[in-house]
This record gives structure tokens, sequence and C-alpha cells, in this order.
């Protein structure tokens, strides 16, 4: 009976549609107008400027290094957007609300979540591409289109992600977890640009390391108005950093493994290597609020 389980469960994957992408329209999440709404008025300078754009100094991922890593192609009326995310459970996915979102109550009109790759435009074995509709995405309530604060989302999969060994639901931090890993080292990766002057993102799965600053140490970087609580920075020593394509994606420490502490948010809008840190949406901080919008149940 298990061996036939089994056996129903690969065929039922190996006959999933495979839905074609034409990656030629797709355009990071950075290159859309609401991303800019909700960056302070100092950095609108930035705009229309072409800062390095991609995981700066990192390198390409060993396949199914990240197995929790997702890209995400939301669609608005003005294109489709390229972002990061990770896998909450079997039917739900993590990432940021302004990949999500493209106004006050503007939802992506749907898209697509693209699970278990290392190389995305190549039809991988543990490569899962599933769509997700408008009714499956839940903002936080609280964020805004020009604001940077509770940029925080969930979506419910139109179907659920078969799990394996390159496809695994990320650990968050448990209800009872406090510390704010300031000096752990941490991980950051995605699948953004790799290239300014041919603006591609990189088909494979890069990533770079630094270590996760306090929130003291932060504010001293960027203020007391961009930094609250609700967020954790990754220093940007080494020019390494998050960048355009990587919004929503994971950072991680290793604590007995891989374990999600923040959800790219933003970063320098100077260039991704000028040496700023980068700023995540803190997981533990809306551990409660993931729970209560999605089927992912926290550790005590």
């Amino acid at each position: 009976m298990k061996t036939f389980a089994l056996l129903v469960g690969l065929l039922a994957v190996a006959s999933a549609e495979w839905i074609d992408i034409d990656w030629s329209k797709v355009r990071p999440i950075e290159d859309f107008d609401h991303y800019w709404a909700r960056l302070p008025a100092e950095l609108q300078v930035y705009r229309h400027m072409r800062p390095s754009a991609r995981i700066v100094n990192g390198q390409e991922a060993t396949p199914g290094q990240f197995p929790y890593q997702i890209a995400l192609l939301s669609e608005f009326l003005t294109g489709t957007g390229l972002c990061g995310g990770s896998v909450l459970t079997n039917n739900y996915i993590l990432t940021a609300a302004h990949c999500v979102v493209s106004g006050a109550t503007t939802l992506a009109t749907g898209g697509t979540a693209i699970i278990g790759a290392h190389n995305r435009n190549v039809q991988e074995p543990s490569q899962q591409r599933i769509r997700f509709s408008t009714s499956g995405i839940v903002r936080h309530p609280q964020y805004t289109p020009t604001n940077i604060r509770n940029d925080i989302a969930v979506v419910r999969l139109n179907s659920p992600i078969t799990f394996n060994a390159r496809v695994q639901p990320a650990r968050l931090p448990a209800r009872s977890d406090t510390r704010q890993f300031g000096g752990v080292i941490g991980t950051v990766s995605g699948f953004g640009r790799t290239s300014d002057a041919t603006q591609g993102t990189s088909a494979v799965v890069r990533f770079t390391t630094n270590p996760v600053m306090t929130n003291a140490d932060c504010i001293a970087r960027w203020n007391t108005v961009l930094i609250q609580p609700q967020n954790v920075c990754l220093s940007g020593e080494g020019g390494r950093s998050s960048c355009n394509g990587d919004s929503g994606g994971p950072l991680a420490v290793q604590d007995g493994g891989s374990l999600q502490i923040g959800v790219v948010s933003f970063g320098s809008a100077a260039g991704c290597s000028v040496g700023m840190p980068s700023v995540y949406a803190r997981v533990s901080f809306f551990l409660g609020w993931i729970e209560a919008n999605s089927d992912f149940v926290a550790r005590p």
C-alpha cells in the first residue's frame, strides 16, 4: 500500500501541467512604481539611476541548498514582477507585501510560484510551478504602498506543493524564541539581477552571507524611522547584499539547520554594493500574524 501511494504521488507530480513563462516580460519588482512609492522622499532621487543590481558579491548555490527558496512571479496590470519567497507549508508561501500589492487596495491579479528550482529556466525534475489567485493573497492589514512598515504577506497556492529532497518548508523561530541574532552569520538567497548592462536576472539561485546586525547598530547606519523592532538587518560589509529581484526572499541563520529570521524588504537605493545594511521584516515579530492567516503552526 505504501509503495502504491508513493507511485501515485510521483505520477501526480510527473503529470502536472508545466507552466511556460516568457521571461522577457518579467521584471524585478523594484522596476515598478509601487516599489518606490513606499520609500521616503530622500531616496526618490535614486529612482531612475541604475545601481548595482543582484545578490551582490555572492555565489551560485548548489542544487537543493535552499529547499525553501521560491521565485515568485506576481502579475499586475503594468506587467509581471519577480520576487523571492519561501515555502511556508504545502499550501502557503511567505513573501513581502510589496511583492503582491501595487496600490492601497490593489492586489496582484494572480501569478506563479516556482518551487524547487535551481535553474528556473529549466524543466527540472524537482521543480514545481503552481499558480495562485488574487483570492489567495493576504497582505498585512497595516501595510500600505506609501510606507515600509509591516512588509509581509502570505499567499495560498491553487494546489498543494509536493515536498521532495529539493522542496521543503522553511523552519521559522519558535514562539518562545526572543533572540535578536546580532553577530550571527546570516545568509540571503534569491534570483536577483546579475548584470546592470543587460538588466537580466539570475536564472540560478545565488546567495551571500554577512553578520546579522543588532538593531542599534543598524539604526546608526539608517535611522529610527526606517529601522524598528519589526525589522532585522544584515551587514553590507564587503558590498555583500540582497538586491533587485530578491525582495520577499528569505534571510536565514544556521541553528541546528536553516532558520528563517527575515523577509527581504528594502536596501539602499544608492546601490546594493555601497555597504549599507539590507533590511528585512523580522519573522518572529510577525509570527502570530503568519499563524492567524495561514495553516502554519509555530513551535511553542
